[in-house]
């Protein structure tokens, strides 16, 4: 999502649309995120807005009001603590307002280029369904898949994964029949399939 918005390399943008984007589609984040950033394209901009203003433009997006808080507050902290600029660490970033490990290891991978695997709810599925872990947790799937995984493919590995959990391997019935990692798989948690 981020690559196709055109945001990847400004840390602000990366942070407030992937705070955004959390349980929403992408297209939905990325129109939304467009029209937000056209009024609000800094931390300075942001921090100065009212929920009520932003809430208009984000509406259509799940947790808008909890969302618009915390991209305000986000922003305000931002400003006074950060001088407007986006903390590059992944301790820094999760003490922000609506950031969590997923949220602050997308900023650091695609606005910082710093090596992370930013787990969502298909990385997860995935590597506990082909195999690779076995974890309840993201935070848990993250530790574990650091271990595994080379660095330097951590971001390959993490994209291929989010990408073949929206379009091959659902939660519920995945196009196993599709899959080209099928023969790989232990489809670990598939009951029914297609």
């Amino acid at each position: 999502m981020l690559g196709r918005m055109g945001v990847k390399y400004d840390a602000f943008k990366v942070l407030i649309s992937t705070i955004l984007s959390a349980r929403a589609k992408d297209e939905v984040t990325e129109v939304l995120a467009e029209k937000l950033f056209e009024l609000y394209d800094t931390a300075q901009k942001l921090a100065r807005a009212k929920q009520k203003d932003v809430i208009p433009i984000i509406r259509k997006i799940g947790f808008y009001n909890a969302k618009s808080r915390n991209i305000i507050e986000t922003s305000k902290i931002l400003v006074e603590k950060y001088n407007g600029r986006v903390p590059d660490t992944l301790e820094q970033l999760t003490e922000l307002p609506g950031v969590g490990r997923k949220v602050a290891n997308c900023v650091l991978v695609y606005a910082y280029k710093k090596d992370a695997i930013p787990v969502d709810t298909h990385v997860h599925r995935l590597s506990n369904r082909i195999g690779w872990v076995k974890t309840k947790t993201p935070e848990e799937t993250e530790k574990e898949l650091e271990k595994i995984l080379p660095k330097k493919h951590w971001q390959a590995i993490n994209n291929a994964l989010v990408t073949h959990g929206k379009t091959i391997c659902a939660p519920v019935s995945p196009f196993c029949s599709k899959c080209p990692i099928f023969k790989y798989c232990k489809r670990n948690g598939v009951g029914r399939s297609r």
